[in-house]
């Protein structure tokens, strides 16, 4: 009899079925009596967990407790994922102290639950002294450790641990690499998952959900084409979290119209799936097609969200839908009961100044129901520079010092305000006071991929091993677009030097160094994509249209904001700054 209970209770599927088998089980009095009690509770506890059902598993231990039986390496082990799961921290740390009465916390299994346990509730102290302290560790030790680590974003530690481990597994290689991406260390996760490749293990799905997210804020279109291709080759099933990546990946590199292809052949789309693609249509300035995207899932039953709302926005941002930014913003409340948040605020206030409503979104802003954040006073500030309002933009820049006095960009963005409409005196005072704050101003950076690895340039930066080729090469590109037109726009140069070291520091750009790079490390009419940390300044914008035009390059550059197409001297950017 109890074999067949354990086979039912395994096979249980269902948290009806499952109830109904803990009913017989009560009713028969096989869980409060005979040999068999504590193997039924751990039986049903671990089901419960795996069910996603923890909160059932609390009183089943309560009850083996109460039934007069003690319970085992077993019980602990599950009820303690159980409370991992929930968190359920006092009842956690009481099973804690009894297994520690029992004597069967240096148990592995229980050892094991128990750093998991403790470095999920938020005390990863607890955790590591657990794993200091273990008589014996297993690659689960080691994983469970690592992953604590990475959840609270100390990558130093977490590979600290990694690099102790004596043998790794493919759980160890995916969370460290998941770190690695998720803090923003890109090239870092992509370098250990060549290294993963390398020594034999065979990449999982949340690896490449990893890789792929890594792939997209590094611009690396193709290591994640490589991905791509590497999962239809071997015939794997592209999951909704993988298809969602894809098209992230893909629209963040600038092949949007990819990200669309893997879209459509999704066989199902969860909400993240439908919002990433709004997005990525949006922030290529495609507001029409991402906004019937957006009217599609409507149809299609599925409700969006605070964050859908704020793909769909910015897809009115992109592209200057006014009126239709207008419409969306008022069914939040009106059709889904969703009252805006200060992101909602902020994106209405960017589409109304970057479409010069300037006094329109101040008479926003002064309304919220909330306190404006510094996004939404950056936004207004930027549209105040683009349309060179300097008394609002003075407006903004009180307020933005109060919440973020020692951010650079507020200074500089003032500073370039001036500079624009001839106030150079006062730009001059700006870069005073930064340096009287000793406020340093976040330095440009930019990377480009060329044949798979991605190369970084910092502004004014000479430690590339090729820089003298690359300095020699800015040289002829200089000379080259002089003859078609192309000026230095030196109005945001505002160090204290002179005219031709003025120009100097406008050739010293990140993206500068980087185009020049790429022209001479890849194929004659290749497509360079570059990925900018700042906004590309007008200089820089201006010598891209032009090489574009000079070399028959195509270059696309992903900057803070957008994306900006260049081809035969023009940009497919409608609203500029």
């Amino acid at each position: 009899m109890t074999s067949n209970f354990s086979t039912l209770i395994l096979r249980c599927s269902d948290l009806k079925h499952l109830r109904e088998i803990q009913a017989v089980l009560t009713a028969g009095g096989l869980l409060l009596s005979g040999s068999s009690s504590v193997f039924f509770h751990n039986s049903l506890i671990r089901a419960y967990t795996r069910l996603s059902s923890p909160c059932s598993s609390l009183p089943l231990f309560s009850d083996l407790l109460r039934s007069g039986f003690l319970p085992d390496s077993h019980s602990f082990s599950f009820i303690l994922k159980a409370c991992s799961l929930i968190p359920a921290r006092f009842t956690g740390l009481s099973a804690h102290a009894l297994a520690f009465k029992l004597g069967l916390d240096s148990d592995l299994f229980v050892n094991n639950a128990l750093i998991h346990f403790h470095s999920v509730t938020g005390v990863i102290a607890d955790a590591r002294r657990l794993f200091d302290r273990s008589y014996q560790r297993d690659s689960v030790s080691f994983n469970s450790m690592i992953s604590a680590y990475v959840r609270v974003g100390d990558l130093g530690s977490a590979r600290n641990v990694f690099d102790e481990m004596p043998t790794r597994d493919v759980i160890s290689w995916s969370a460290i690499i998941a770190g690695y991406a998720q803090g923003g260390v890109s090239k870092e996760a992509l370098r250990l998952f060549s290294r993963m490749q390398e020594e034999g293990f065979m990449p999982e799905g949340k690896t490449l959900v990893s890789v792929l997210a890594a792939c997209a804020h590094m611009g690396a279109l193709e290591q994640g084409k490589w991905v791509h291709g590497y999962l239809r080759s071997n015939g794997a099933k592209i999951d909704v979290f993988l298809g969602t990546a894809l098209i992230d990946m893909y629209a963040k590199c600038g092949e949007v119209d990819l990200g669309l292809k893997v879209f459509d052949e999704m066989p199902e789309k969860n909400l993240l799936a439908w919002t990433t693609m709004i997005k990525g249509l949006g922030m290529h300035g495609r507001g029409e097609e991402a906004l019937q995207i957006f009217s599609e899932m409507e149809r299609s039953g599925v409700v969006p969200d605070d964050i859908a709302f704020i793909g769909a926005l910015c897809a009115c941002t992109h592209a200057g839908l006014v009126d239709r930014g207008h419409q969306i913003f008022d069914s939040m409340y009106q059709c889904y009961g969703l009252r805006p948040k200060v992101e909602h605020y902020g994106c209405m206030v960017d589409l109304l100044a970057r479409n010069g409503l300037l006094n329109e979104a101040k008479e926003l802003v002064d309304s919220m129901p909330m306190e404006p954040d510094a996004s939404v006073w950056g936004a207004f500030m930027a549209g105040c520079r683009f349309h060179r309002n300097v008394e609002l933009a003075e407006y903004a820049v009180k307020h933005l010092i109060q919440l973020e006095p020692n951010s650079s960009g507020v200074y500089v963005l003032l500073a370039n305000i001036y500079a624009s409409t001839g106030r150079h005196a006062d730009a001059k005072m700006v870069r005073y006071l930064m340096k009287k704050k000793r406020i340093e101003k976040i330095p440009g950076c930019t990377l480009v991929e060329i044949r798979g690895i991605v190369h970084q340039f910092l502004v004014g930066d000479t430690s590339h091993a090729q820089i003298k080729d690359i300095l020699m090469k800015w040289d002829e590109i200089e000379d080259r677009i002089r003859l078609e037109g192309y000026v230095p726009n030196k109005k945001e140069v505002l160090l204290d030097i002179n005219e031709d070291e003025k120009e100097d520091a406008l050739s010293r750009h990140s993206e500068k160094l980087a185009i020049a790079f790429a022209l001479i490390s890849s194929e004659d009419g290749a497509t360079i994509r570059l990925v900018k940390n700042l906004r590309v300044c007008t200089d820089c914008h201006d010598a891209t249209k032009l090489i574009s035009k000079v070399y028959e390059r195509e270059i696309v550059v992903r900057d803070r904001t957008r994306f900006h197409l260049f081809k035969d001297g023009s940009c497919t950017c409608k609203d500029f700054w």
